[in-house]
Parts: C-alpha cells; structure tokens; sequence
C-alpha cells in the first residue's frame, strides 16, 4: 500500500498511515463511533469490496480503509477502531483521537445508535472538539422505529451545530444521503461553528487564559480549545507524545505553556480545586450536554424501551438457564453439521476420485512419464480431493450457522456468559471472544487478542487460543467419532452421540483454555485482571442473503483457499516420501517406524505421529497423511464413505483407544505454523511463540499418555 506525495497531504503522511488515493482530489473521511452501532455495516455499504486493512503506526490495532465515489467525488473512508470515548485510556481511543486530531482528513463521520443516542453523543461531542467539519449519522432508525423510538434529526442538528443524517444501514437506507451531506460539508466554504461544550467556571476560565497562547504555538494546525483542556489534566501524557510526533513540540514544555498551567494550578489549589476535579469536570462535561440533548429530542411510545429483548436476555444471560441454552445451540450446530456433511462429502468425494482417473487418462494421453502421472495423480491432486471433500461440506454448515448465531446477536451474550469464568482465572472477560474465533481460526483469533488493552492478559489470550479446536480439525475430530464412537448406534441415535462426543471434546478444550489461563496468571504472567465493557447489542433480525454470502466467500473459502495450497505441495512431499527408497523401505516407513516406540507410549504409532509432524502447516491434511502412509505408494484410496477408510484404519491395527488417543492429540498439539506465525507477529517474540506451541502440545501427551495408561491398566481395547 503506497503512498505519493500527491495522493495525500503532508499531515496525513506525518501520522504513519498510509492513506491510499485513486485520484489526488480524492477526499479522505473518518469514520467513528461506539462499538454496535453499525459503523462496520455503514463502511461495508458504501465502500463494498473496495477495502484493504493494516495496523495503526506503532499499535496493535487494527484499522480498514475504502474507497467509494458519487457523482465523480472519490471518498477514501478509514474506519477507525470502535470506543465509546476521544479520552485515549485505551490503544483504540487513542489511535482514534490522533487520527482525528492529527491524521489530515478532510472530514468525519461519526456514526450513532438511534435506540441509545445519549451515550453515543459522548462521542459525538468529544469529535466535534477536535474535528472541525463533522456529520452526525444516526443508524438503526429502523430498529428505533420497532421499539417505538422517535429521534427527531431536524433538532438534534440545530442542537449539536453540525448535519445530521438519518440512515438505517442493514438496508442501505440514507447512506447515499450521508455521503452527499459529508461532501458539501467538507466543499462548504467555511466549517460548521457548533456551540462549545460548557464546562464549570473554573475549568473555562483557564482556558480562556491558555488558548491563546495555544493557538499561536499550534498554527491552527488543532482546535486550540480542546488542546487546551487536554492540557489542564497533567495525568494525559499520551496527548504530550502525539504532540511532539506530529506538531514537532511538547506543548507543556514551552515556557509560555508551562508558566501558564503553573499560576492556574496554583490558584486552583488555593480555591481548593483538586487534579482529579478537573478531570471529572471534562469527562463529565461532555456526558451532561449528551444527557440534555438526548432528553430534548429523543421520544419514547408507550411500549417503553426494548421490552423484547429484556425478557430476552433475562432468558439467555440467566445464570441458571444461560450455560444449558448455549450448550444445547452449540449441540444442535455440531449435530447439524454431522448429519448435513455425510452426503454431500461422499458425492464430492466419488466425484473428484472420478475426475482423477480422468487426469490420469489425459496424463497418458499426454505420453507422460508413469512416475510423475503418479506424483501428480495419487500425490498431488488426490491429497487435494480428500481436503476439499472431508473440509467443504462441514464447513459450508458450520460457518453460516455460527455467522447466523452472531448475525441474531447471541454471540456476545455467550461472551457475556463466559465472562465471569475467564475473570476467576486471571485472565480478561474478553479472551471469552477472542476464544469464540479461534473456532474459525486459531490465527484469527490471535490477531483478534488486540481487542485486550493488558499486554499480560493479552498473552494469556494468545497462548491459550490453540486450545479450542479450529475449523481444520474439526472435520477430523467429526469423522474419528463417527467411525469409531457413534458409527454402531447409526441414524438419529447415532448422529445425536456424534453431536454430544464433538460438544464434550469442545468443552474439554475450553476448560483447558481457562485452566491454562489461571495457570500463566499465576506464574509466568502474574497480575490483576483488569475490567472491561462489553455491550450486549440488540438482537436483530438475520439478513439470511448476507449471512450466506459472508460465511460461504469470507470464510468457508478462504479457508478451504488456504487448506488447498498446503494440501497440494504436502501431497507431493509425501509421495516422495512414500516413494524413495533407502534399504527395503521407503523413507516414510524408516521415520514412521523411527517414531513408532515413542508413538504407542502415548496411545499412537508412528504413522500417526509422522501424520501430526508433516501436517504442520494446516491440520486438514492429517487424515490424508495417514492414509498415504497405510496404502503404500503414496497413493490414496478411492474412499466413497466413512466405512471404507474406517476399514483402513482398523486393518492397520487401529482400536478405539488409538481413536481416542488420536482424537485427544487432534484436540491438543502444536498450533498450525500459520498460527505460529501469527503469534510471533503479534508477541514479538520467540519465546513466547515457543510457550504457545509446547502448551497444548504436553497437555495432548499428557492426555493421551493417560487414556492410553488406563486401557492397558484395565484390559481395555
């Protein structure tokens, strides 16, 4: 992501950000607001696919940039990360006030929830102290309209001095309107004058005597009155460091400055005016005109607010019915999944055999070497066919179910419920969502671990991740209980046990989550857990069109994308590996069987081990390497059902207990190498990487070691 001289002014090149421009005159807007308000669905509505994301300068926050254009006027959107405040007590809130304070837009849009205005005109009010051409956009309309919620734009404009546009972006009402008002906004000839936040006496005063002096110092370069209240908080030392980043001076440093807040403190502890006075006195400023605006505009019917959804969460949240009702929707998911995936996955997989042997055959045509026609067949795209056809159905069922759950709005009540768990351990209430991702992804998850602000605690989060199995074990994890565990019982009965051995081994990783989490609190990474704020948003009604498209293009087939280009190259290497011969065995059976004593300590052979090592770079090709290995020639079987590999597995000495060893080892190893790196990435560190790949794993030998040790105590399998 470039950026010219031309495509950018020189402020927005000073913050570190890389805006990139189509055209020069493009202009550059911000775009804020709380978390749940729908600024992600007003940033997805105007921009569409055209988007591109990175990371703050120098923080581990995420930003999103996107281009749309009305009319010949190019807009480059940066939607800057969700806080419900400009007060910088976390990397969110300060990553947003520098942009909007120092990054060179043209203009802001600051997005709101119509059904609970007062809190969002916080920050409202807060951006228009810095920002000097901003656009209030009230979203959810619809939604206030169903709970008998009337805000009236019209006042609330002539109140905050700024334009307001209603809109309700699920259904991409108003957002033409919006961009529209944000360019004659920015094109005005002069920027809206809107009435300055009253604060008491004794904080105005002093800055009427600062802001002056400010305003030379700075050069119009920031809104004098709000650098001026920062000012007067001693305590806010990152305001000092962006002022020296991107004005070149420390404010509080120039002798002028300093003379100044030195005489106006000393008169105020004269007054008897205290440091933490004059920061509840700004911090409350802002909440007291928010309250009154809200009161004078918003109208509520006779319903009252939102009755629906309480009795909704007192249902869902309850402490007695909360975990059943999570656990039961979490059953049905899995259950659903089974019972969806086994015919489709065994059509897919007669189908790409088929289309196999007709590759061979135009291989032969093709007069090709029968070595490589092998390599390319039976290693290559036969490993590929086995990934695509275990991985695409499950996933093709899983992913819009869970994007439904989280599109109805139950997601962040399961955060809600977890949230006292992961407290008790330690750790922060928001691991409970970082959690909930690693189930798409162990390296989204990772990266989604920047949601915490505690870098302890973020760890904690980052390490323990890999313990929730992703989406590329699950398939594995599904096809092992089918055959082995729930195969005998057949039909409902035997898709309902399918569904609870997943859920139990889902429960069993998320206890080893927050046991590992409580452990790391407690010696490697000791501290307080810290407090956070979790919104529980309305619940809404799921756009089953959108739900679709998200879970199939975003995530089913950029994972499978991913799984794909590890699977072929890994299909190649084991061919050779099963093909070159030292002795009177393949280099495959020489490491199986070099691995195979250490193997069976722990309930597994050697195959299966060697399986779990070449397997390193995505988990979905674990199945396919045992399989090459137990047919010979690096080849695999044409397998037109479960029966036919479970014949495989059982001919080379497979038992239940080998099931359930290898089932624990898929649950608990190395993470993927993706999510190594991503760890590394995010750590910056070795060590840590290294902590994060030996914890799972010696809790899935431990694990095994155990199950194993039992069944031969006992005589079992």
């Amino acid at each position: 992501m470039g950026l010219s001289k031309d495509s950018t002014g020189a402020r927005a090149a000073d913050t570190g950000l890389s805006i990139e421009k189509k055209e020069p005159d493009d202009l550059v807007v911000a775009l804020a607001g709380n978390p749940n308000v729908g600024k992600s669905t007003v940033f997805n509505g105007l921009t569409k696919m055209h988007q591109h994301t990175g990371n703050w300068p120098g923080k581990t926050v995420t930003n999103a940039q996107g281009r749309c254009q009305q009319g010949g006027q190019g807009f480059v959107l940066v939607d800057l990360p969700g806080c419900y405040s400009l007060l910088a007590h976390s990397a969110e809130e300060e990553a947003a006030r520098d942009f909007l304070c120092f990054g060179g837009a043209d203009g802001a849009v600051v997005v709101c929830d119509a059904t609970c205005l007062e809190r969002n005109l916080i920050l409202v009010l807060q951006a228009m102290e810095i920002a000097p051409r901003v656009v209030v956009c009230v979203n959810l309309l619809d939604e206030a309209r169903r709970k008998h919620i009337r805000v009236d734009l019209e006042k609330l404009s002539q109140l905050l001095g700024v334009p307001v546009v209603g809109t309700s972006a699920r259904s991409g009402k108003g957002l033409q309107s919006l961009l529209e008002q944000t360019r004659q906004t920015i094109e005005a000839p002069e920027a809206p004058a809107p009435p300055p936040v009253p604060y008491s006496p004794f904080t105005e005063d002093a800055v009427r005597r600062l802001q002056p002096t400010v305003e030379k110092l700075c050069k119009g370069q920031v809104n004098a009155r709000w650098m001026s209240l920062k000012l007067l908080d001693d305590s806010d030392v990152t305001l000092d460091l962006a002022a020296e980043k991107y004005l070149g001076l420390r404010l509080r440093d120039c002798p002028e400055v300093r003379g100044l807040l030195e005489d106006i403190w000393q008169e105020w502890k004269t007054q008897g005016v205290t440091a933490e006075q004059v920061r509840d006195d700004i911090a409350a400023g802002a909440v007291r005109r928010a309250e009154e605006i809200a009161g004078m505009v918003t109208t509520q019917g006779q319903n009252g607010y939102s009755p629906r959804d309480r009795k909704l969460d007192r249902v869902f949240t309850s402490k007695v019915l909360g975990f059943p009702i999570m656990l039961l929707l979490l059953l049905g998911i899995f259950w659903l999944t089974i019972v969806g995936a086994n015919y489709p996955s065994q059509l897919l997989s007669t189908s790409l055999f088929w289309l196999g042997d007709r590759l061979r055959e135009l291989c032969t045509l093709c007069v090709l070497p029968p070595w490589l026609v092998s390599l390319l067949v039976d290693g290559v795209y036969r490993t590929l066919a086995w990934v695509v056809s275990v991985m695409l159905p499950p996933m093709a069922i899983f992913f819009p179910l869970f994007t439904l759950l989280e599109d109805l709005g139950y997601l962040p009540r399961i955060a809600f419920n977890l949230d006292k768990c992961f407290q008790s351990c330690g750790a922060c209430g928001k691991q409970s969502l970082t959690t909930a991702m690693g189930f798409g992804c162990n390296a989204a998850g990772v990266v989604g671990c920047r949601i915490i602000d505690s870098p302890r605690e973020r760890l904690i989060a980052m390490l323990t991740n890999s313990f929730v199995p992703c989406n590329g074990r699950l398939p594995m994890l599904i096809a092992l209980i089918t055959m082995f565990f729930a195969g005998a019982a057949g039909g409902l009965g035997g898709s309902v046990m399918s569904a609870l051995m997943l859920l139990g081994m889902i429960l069993l990783g998320v206890g080893l989550t927050l046991l590992m989490s409580k452990l790391l609190s407690k010696t490697l990474l000791q501290g307080v857990p810290s407090s956070f704020t979790l919104e529980l948003p309305p619940y809404r009604r799921p756009q089953f069109g959108k739900v679709l498209v998200r879970s199939i293009f975003d995530r089913t087939l950029f994972v499978l994308g991913r799984a794909a280009a590890v699977a072929a190259p890994a299909g190649l290497v084991i061919w050779l590996l099963a093909n070159i011969t030292i002795g009177d065995a393949t280099l495959l059976a020489h490491s199986a069987g070099f691995l195979d004593p250490f193997a069976r300590l722990f309930g597994l052979d050697g195959v299966i081990l060697l399986a779990f090592i070449l397997g390193l770079p995505a988990n979905e090709i674990v199945i396919p390497l045992i399989l090459m290995a137990y047919t010979g020639g690096g080849a695999l079987l044409e397998l037109t059902d479960l029966a036919a590999l479970q014949a495989i597995l059982v001919g080379n000495g497979w038992t239940w207990v080998t099931a359930l060893c290898t089932l624990l080892f898929g649950l608990l190893h190395w993470p993927c190498s993706t999510t190594c790196m991503t760890i590394k990435k995010e750590s910056q560190s070795l060590k840590w990487t290294a902590v994060a790949f030996l914890l799972p794993t010696l809790c899935g030998f431990a694990l095994c070691f155990l199950a194993a040790s039992v069944a031969r105590l006992f005589g079992l399998g």
